[in-house]
């Protein structure tokens, strides 16, 4: 007999831990844009943590959104007031804790009413989990895009934006006519500078509204940087039946994730902040070295091993990491090309960070997918490999690894694996993506002058050399073959 998920049911339930605290109590103090999965496994663990120690009671969650996808993610936890069930997985052990910090969900759409939120003087801090994508930055300068139609349009409709963006400027506009304090803005999202990124779209939507206003956000509010790290795969029927089998617990759209979690972040919140520090979180002057750490050897490690799985119909990632040939492929491209060029991070041997890294991807119980890590390559790229292959080049090095990492990305936009199934489309861009890669088979540089993705880096000719090869390889003797040569250094 399984349990329902609901405020009423939390006595009812014996197989996972429950809020140690009075949820009747929490007050709002944080709205939170994009309430998926990895928002719910970190920001809102943590947060929960906090309230079970007694303390920061006036700082919970409401939630916010743009798309319709959060409208249905609204409607599943409205139905189980707002409560999570969190299952935590190790390759020998599972446990699950039902969270509770959320205590309202806005209705996207509903701009009047997510405005009036944000004014509210309670709430201090607007935070952001909205991908990679969502930030409208330029792909090759990794600037903010201020001719992009949907910011065009909110600054011409700031009484009713669409954007997250948008909403969170409104909000801000109506606590400067108010003489309210403005909240910090704190990005939650796997991007270099997130602080400074979030800042640039916020100020540059601004300036197309209003250049005092922008000089007065500029000036006045706050955005920190941060780092955060949680694998979290995204949530699918196997998931919910697990839940039930295992738990006895029926949950919406419960959150299954590895039990290692960790977030840095630049102590700036002027307005006040949770004592997050009481349950694990680091607070420190300058998070740059812990992002460059982890977006380029993690994140950078996903998309190692993302294409070459991909191709060969590996459906889950701990399956591709016993796989001999693509977790050989993964350890060479860090060792010899990712890691000698990330800036030392404090108290971190990135030797031994790597190798944490490998026993993460490896776990047989998170079930995370290949096709997750694949997702959005022409926003993901430009982040986690294209910058480590341009520090490379800068420094007369070779890039040949990256340049394949590059190469199986391109042969997977083809549109089929090697066994000739069809690859779903799994980028926004995948209609160009798919027209560049079949131009490419033929002539790759085709697939490099994709400028806005590539920057200086198909500029290179040794880049541009490399690249080619591999994809030329790829197609001519396959993935496998091609990742043998690869290790065996004959590529």
């Amino acid at each position: 007999m399984t349990t329902k998920l609901s405020a009423a049911a939390l006595p009812d339930i014996t197989t996972a831990s429950i809020p140690a605290y009075d949820r009747s109590a929490l007050t709002a103090g944080i709205v939170h844009f994009g309430v998926g999965n990895f928002h719910r496994a970190h920001q809102a663990v943590y947060l929960d943590d906090l309230f079970a120690t007694g303390s920061d009671h006036d700082w919970a969650l409401i939630g916010a959104g743009v798309r319709d996808a959060d409208e249905a993610m609204r409607q599943k936890l409205l139905a189980q007031d707002w409560l999570t069930t969190i299952v935590e997985q190790e390759a020998d052990s599972s446990s699950a804790r039902v969270t509770g910090a959320m205590i309202d969900y806005l209705r996207p759409g509903d701009s009047a009413a997510i405005i009036n939120t944000l004014a509210d003087p309670a709430i201090r801090i607007v935070s952001l989990t909205i991908t990679e994508g969502g930030y409208y930055i330029d792909p090759a300068s990794q600037q903010f895009d201020p001719t992009h139609p949907d910011i065009v349009f909110d600054a011409a409709h700031m009484t009713a934006p669409r954007t997250a963006f948008g909403l969170i400027l409104a909000g801000l506009l109506a606590r400067r006519t108010a003489g309210t304090v403005p909240f910090t803005v704190m990005s939650c999202d796997n991007i270099p500078g997130n602080g400074h990124v979030t800042a640039n779209a916020i100020i540059g939507l601004a300036s197309l509204v209003d250049l005092g206003l922008a000089a007065w956000v500029e000036a006045n509010v706050a955005f920190p940087n941060g780092m955060v790290d949680r694998i979290t795969p995204a949530t699918s029927a196997r998931e919910i039946a697990l839940l039930a089998k295992e738990f006895a617990i029926e949950d919406n759209w419960p959150v299954f994730c590895e039990r290692f979690k960790q977030w840095v972040l630049e102590d700036n919140f002027p307005a006040g902040r949770p004592a997050l520090e009481k349950v694990g979180v680091q607070f420190v002057t300058d998070v740059a070295p812990y992002e460059h750490m982890k977006i380029r050897i993690l994140n950078g490690g996903h998309a190692t091993i993302a294409y070459p799985a991909a191709l060969l119909d590996i459906h889950f990632v701990h399956d591709a990491m016993a796989d001999p040939m693509v977790g050989d492929f993964l350890a060479k491209v860090e060792r010899d090309e990712i890691i000698p060029v990330v800036p030392p991070v404090p108290g971190t041997n990135l030797d031994d960070y790597f190798a944490l890294c490998t026993r993460r991807f490896a776990n047989p119980k998170i079930g995370d997918t290949i096709r997750r890590l694949a997702l959005d390559g022409s926003n993901r790229q430009p982040k986690f490999i294209i910058p480590s292959a341009l520090d490379r080049v800068n420094n007369s090095q070779s890039a040949k690894g990256l340049a394949l990492v590059s190469a199986l990305w391109c042969r997977y936009c083809y549109g089929t694996t090697e066994s000739g199934a069809i690859i779903a489309p799994n980028d926004p861009s995948w209609d160009r993506l798919t027209v560049q890669a079949r131009l490419a088979k033929s002539d790759p540089t085709a697939w490099l002058a994709m400028t806005d993705i590539y920057g200086d880096l198909a500029k290179s000719p040794s880049f541009i050399k490399d690249f080619t090869h591999a994809l030329t390889t790829l197609w001519s003797i396959g993935t496998r073959a091609t990742l043998e040569r690869y290790l065996a250094n004959g590529l």
